[in-house]
């Protein structure tokens, strides 16, 4: 178990970089990915995040507590109050809570959820022997 936590936890902490290029660097990537990318590697982190943290639980469970914490957290973009907004303005609040909903993050979320479901299939399989 402990080598299947440190597996996540590194996949979680590659992962972060990556997805900030797709924002900060867009020009390294094809034009699709810099734009949907970053949502999608943003949903993908959670499932390595929480996986590491839980991992015994079914993957199905991490995956879909994922993404129903993404989805909330993009609905809760549509409520915009000084006090969250001030926290939105900061880096980290713009990065973890987002400014603007929007239905096309929804699907990149799941896209997202849905790679780190495979490769986490992968990693449960070849770190349980």
């Amino acid at each position: 178990m402990r080598k299947r936590r440190i597996i996540y936890f590194i996949l979680y902490l590659l992962i972060i970089p990556i997805g900030l290029a797709t924002r900060k660097q867009p020009q390294w990537f094809p034009a699709f990915i810099a734009e949907y990318g970053g949502d999608a590697l943003w949903a993908a982190m959670f499932v390595f995040l929480f996986r590491a943290i839980w991992p015994r639980p079914a993957l199905w469970r991490v995956a879909f507590y994922s993404y129903l914490l993404t989805v909330t957290i993009e609905v809760s973009e549509l409520y915009h109050a000084p006090w969250i907004d001030n926290i939105r303005r900061t880096f980290l609040g713009k990065m973890l809570l987002g400014w603007g909903f929007l239905w096309s993050d929804l699907v990149c979320y799941l896209t997202g959820i849905i790679f780190a479901w495979l490769i986490a299939t992968l990693v449960d399989k070849y770190t349980s022997k």
